[in-house]
């Protein structure tokens, strides 16, 4: 069969319709939704966008593919095979939209880059871009006799989130330098790293509500852009038998943790994403599947689908398909409890269960939080009442788990520790030049 995976940048589950948002964000999204099979708890467990992606393209952790960290020095051993080599190896003709480059370009037919124009500060039109690109790329996909594997990347939502309009105040209708308000005085004022970003980016905001809104503005736009990809996608051959596969690297903390408008933090506003897969065979309906399930499995699950299920054993794939998970309507998912990390801006680990989560911090200067966070996702979902002082047994508990999690891993992989061998990238961003970097807009759209 054929496979579209589009991957829409820094999208939280909870503000798609089809995750139980009230807000009309995602309409398009939503239909798939409702034609195919929606894995309700997601996860991404490594954090942001490049372990993120690595861990989608391999189906490994990060104790295998060590990419732990955004723009560091570290490569992609070229041992490691990624999706589209693998995909390629075995006869499918492979293409890509996307502006990641280095190991990310390895095994494809045809590599897209764009642009949205660094010129053009309000609005950015980056699905508008995105979707030139994914036009040439299924228009490739379409007139050659293989079977494909497309990758598109969206930057919506993204900030800085700065949507066209209509899409503009679609959620907002008030004045966001209305000077009776101070809501957003401590993000624009007491948060060094990111402080003059922000002063750049929303010159003059009082109101913290305005940028919450404009996030799900930019996912409105991205989720219009979209509905241009699908009505191309219908007037292909094969259409019929194209698995369409929508997910994220990662989510976006807005308020909830004072971590404002970016992707570090190991909370579920971060981690939990959306995976939903249509395909009229295998993956239809409208199914709803509980039960954890993580961002390794989607390699396996696209080989699977594939009729290569024996290339993700070849290639020693940490993942589990889900395909036989939706086809039986489990809600026991592929794994209980999941090894989580992040060293972008802070350098933290931990394990997430059913139940709980459970976070050591090995580096944060950023936010100063406390070396070990524990907390109830059940009773407290929004993760804001730490428990690890109240409850140092089960803390302890989880620290003995984590402990023997790593010693194992490394024990199976006969590698290092790659979250304590490398350090974080990110330590302030002042510009919008340097939150979106040059090499990712200035390339020629041909």
């Amino acid at each position: 069969m054929n496979v579209l995976l589009i991957a829409i940048d820094t999208l939280r589950a909870d503000h798609l319709g089809c995750y139980g948002y009230d807000l009309a964000t995602s309409p398009q999204i939503d239909n798939i939704a409702a034609n195919g099979v929606l894995f309700e708890e997601f996860i991404a467990p490594h954090i942001p966008t490049h372990p993120g992606f690595t861990t989608i393209m391999t189906g490994k952790d990060v104790f295998e593919h060590h990419i732990v960290t955004q723009g560091g020095a570290k490569e992609l051993s070229e041992q490691i095979r990624t999706l589209p080599e693998i995909l390629h190896e075995h006869g499918y003709f492979t293409a890509a939209a996307d502006n990641m480059g280095r190991w990310f370009e390895r095994g494809y037919d045809l590599y897209k880059r764009f642009r949205w124009g660094r010129k053009t500060t309000n609005p950015w039109r980056k699905g508008e871009a995105v979707n030139r690109a994914a036009f040439k790329v299924l228009e490739a996909c379409d007139s050659q006799d293989k079977p494909w594997f497309a990758f598109l990347h969206y930057w919506d939502p993204h900030t800085p989130y700065l949507p066209p309009r209509p899409f503009d105040r679609m959620f907002y209708h008030g004045d966001e330098e209305d000077p009776t308000k101070d809501s957003a005085y401590e993000m624009m004022n007491n948060y060094p790293a990111f402080q003059h970003y922000f002063a750049q980016w929303m010159p003059g905001i009082t109101d913290v509500e305005f940028p919450k809104a404009q996030y799900d503005a930019e996912i409105a736009y991205c989720d219009a852009c979209l509905s241009h990809i699908f009505t191309c996608l219908k007037q292909m051959r094969g259409a019929e038998d194209t698995l369409i596969i929508i997910t994220s690297d990662h989510g976006e903390e807005l308020d909830e943790h004072e971590m404002w408008f970016d992707h570090h933090g190991l909370y579920e506003t971060n981690m939990a994403v959306p995976l939903i897969l249509h395909h009229p065979e295998y993956f239809s309906g409208g199914r709803r599947v509980a039960g954890m399930t993580v961002h390794q499995d989607i390699a396996p699950t696209i080989l699977d689908a594939a009729g290569l299920a024996q290339a993700s054993a070849d290639n020693q794939l940490e993942g589990e398909s889900l395909l036989s998970l939706a086809e039986a309507e489990s809600d026991t998912g592929t794994r209980q409890s999941v090894y989580i990390s992040e060293c972008a801006w802070m350098k933290k680990r931990g394990l997430r269960t059913g139940q709980y989560k459970f976070i050591e911090s090995l580096y944060d200067e950023l936010h100063k939080r406390p070396p070990f966070e524990l907390y109830d996702l059940q009773a407290d979902p929004a993760e804001q009442h730490n428990l690890a002082e109240e409850k140092p047994e089960l803390l302890q508990s989880f620290r003995d788990e984590l402990a023997t999690l790593i010693e194992k891993r490394l024990g199976e992989t006969g590698g290092t520790d790659p979250i304590l061998e490398q350090d974080i990238t990110m330590t302030q961003i002042g510009s919008v030049e340097v939150a979106v970097p040059d090499d990712q807009i200035l390339e020629k759209d041909d």
